[in-house]
């Protein structure tokens, strides 16, 4: 049934009575709230009243000053600078707060001359956490001039005189610990914590600072100190209750003080790590000066210890160590020509073998035709060299890439050029030989997920040539600094060119294993000279070390 007298209208047409409540209602609320002002502004002033304004302007560069921790600057705007100044000095040095954000409310005429102000201090606090509190300001006028009317409760409405703010927490983090169980002394592996927020900055203590720590969470509380005696009167904040833990390494504490010892006297930069070539295990990673963990993450030219590779290479083609290998003073490859350290040579009949053991560049060049632009790339993957090592923490874990071109190829096969190594990777490869095939280095054997497995093994004959070879290097070639080192020794030279200097600047290296245990090393002098002359008596000094 239609109804003419009430027409329907289109929605447009309708009175918006809903529309109008709400608008009424906001209109409300804005008159109530001060024009839509809720809470606090930064050091704002929204009063029309002038002295409130007058007031306020006064307090203003005060907690600006305290915002800035320039405490005798907040001082002078008080009735007490001195006090005022002693107190936010060390409320501030206590707490040590990265962020401080001081926000004020309106303020409040309570007589004449006599205005409070609310404010709330925000601070994020290193070790605490955010952490925040509401106070008043008051101010009084004195001859025209408004004052700061200082006092503890100002501060803190917790304080009262003769005391302070300060953190308070017991240090329930974790130690990293060796293979003993003992705390590491290993400083460059270790890393370093924040004094203030307890936090973990650098090395094993970064990487595992969750564990350590026990986790997130306010690690301190802020509390209400006597000034006198420091003991804390009151909790202000909450802290977590769990407790950190351990980490424990594979580090050997009687390999790794070694270790240390024999980088002692040395004048140059320097690492030396050795490894289990059975289990991988990390023994000892040692560096000098501390700071950059260059034996586990340093990316160098190893030199003629990447010989190793390039004679596995040559050996899986079919070489024997007794084929002749010619040994010239100079080589040409790609226009230019190469020679060896102090423009060598050996005479006619030289071997293969014997080429190795007196690192005869031009011999390794001189025989790169045997080898695939791929073949290096491939052999050192049987090392493990290029694959993503999981040994608990940062390492470098080595690059031989694909040759491009003659030239490449004829300085990757004496380790220079585009192939890069740590002394970590040196160890390791040393350990290969030893233990036939490659183990994956660990450090924190907890922190590991999965082990990169080397795709491919090397041919047991190889290995059985590699030994022979490493242990000639010792008896009658460029290693002989371990001659009377017991134990057997096995090792390869290495010296590196570097840089644009000429001469060229080099690193020494000498890597190695020993026969009658489960060790393997190699030794790093950045900037340091030949391999035999110069890091052959620091690798002789450690196994003679180990050996008291």
């Amino acid at each position: 049934m239609s109804h003419p007298e009430y027409p329907i209208r289109p929605a447009q047409d309708r009175p918006r009575r809903g529309r109008r409540w709400a608008l009424g209602i906001l209109a409300f609320v804005l008159l109530v709230t001060g024009g839509g002002y809720a809470g606090y502004r930064l050091l704002g002033d929204g009063s029309t009243d002038p002295q409130v304004t007058a007031a306020q302007e006064r307090l203003q560069p005060f907690l600006r000053a305290w915002q800035k921790k320039q405490a005798k600057q907040a001082g002078e705007y008080t009735d007490s600078p001195t006090e005022a100044e002693s107190l936010l000095d060390s409320v501030m040095t206590n707490l040590k707060p990265s962020r401080t954000k001081i926000t004020t409310g309106d303020g409040e005429r309570k007589g004449e001359g006599d205005v409070r102000v609310p404010f709330k201090v925000n601070m994020r606090i290193p070790g605490a956490g955010a952490y925040a509190w509401d106070s008043e300001a008051r101010l009084r006028e004195r001859s025209g001039k408004w004052t700061v009317m200082f006092s503890s409760p100002m501060v803190h409405p917790k304080l009262r005189p003769g005391q302070t703010l300060a953190l308070s927490g017991k240090d329930a983090r974790g130690k990293i610990l060796d293979s003993k169980g003992d705390e590491l002394q290993a400083a460059s592996l270790t890393g370093g914590v924040d004094g203030t927020s307890g936090k973990g900055t650098s090395g094993l203590q970064a990487r595992y600072d969750d564990q350590l720590s026990g986790g997130k969470g306010p690690r301190k509380a802020v509390v209400v100190a006597d000034r006198n005696t420091g003991k804390a009167v009151k909790k202000l904040t909450a802290t977590k209750e769990a407790k950190g833990r351990p980490v424990r390494t594979t580090i050997d504490p009687r390999v790794q003080k070694a270790a240390a010892d024999a980088l002692s006297g040395v004048k140059k930069n320097a690492a030396l790590v050795a490894v289990n070539p059975r289990t991988g295990n990390i023994l000892a990673a040692a560096n000098k000066p501390g700071g950059m963990n260059r034996a586990l993450e340093g990316r160098y030219a190893p030199g003629s210890t990447f010989k190793v590779v390039t004679a596995a290479a040559l050996l899986n083609k079919g070489m024997r160590p007794a084929d002749a290998g010619p040994c010239p003073k100079f080589v040409q490859a790609d226009g230019r020509r190469m020679e060896n350290q102090g423009q060598f040579s050996l005479p006619a009949g030289t071997t293969f073998e014997e080429d190795f053991a007196q690192s005869c560049n031009t011999f390794f060049i001189g025989a790169r035709d045997k080898l695939s632009d791929s073949t290096l790339r491939t052999t050192a993957e049987s090392f493990g060299i290029g694959g993503k090592w999981d040994v608990g923490a940062a390492t470098f874990d080595g690059s031989v890439p694909a040759n491009t071109s003659d030239g490449d190829k004829a300085v990757a096969v004496i380790g220079q050029g585009r192939v890069e190594a740590s002394p970590l990777v040196m160890a390791s490869l040393a350990g290969t030989v030893k233990n036939g095939t490659f183990q994956q280095p660990v450090l924190v054997p907890d922190g590991v997920r999965k082990k990169h497995r080397a795709p491919r093994n090397l041919d047991t004959r190889t290995v059985s040539d590699l030994r022979s070879m490493m242990r000639s290097v010792v008896t009658k070639g460029s290693g002989d600094a371990l001659k009377d080192v017991p134990g057997g020794p096995h090792a390869k030279t290495g010296t590196a060119e570097f840089g644009t200097d000429k001469p060229p600047r080099t690193h020494a290296w000498m890597i190695g294993y020993q026969d009658d245990s489960q060790l393997a090393w190699s030794v790093l002098l950045e900037d340091g000279g030949s391999g035999g002359k110069d890091a052959g008596p620091v690798a002789a000094r450690f196994l003679k070390n180990l050996g008291r």
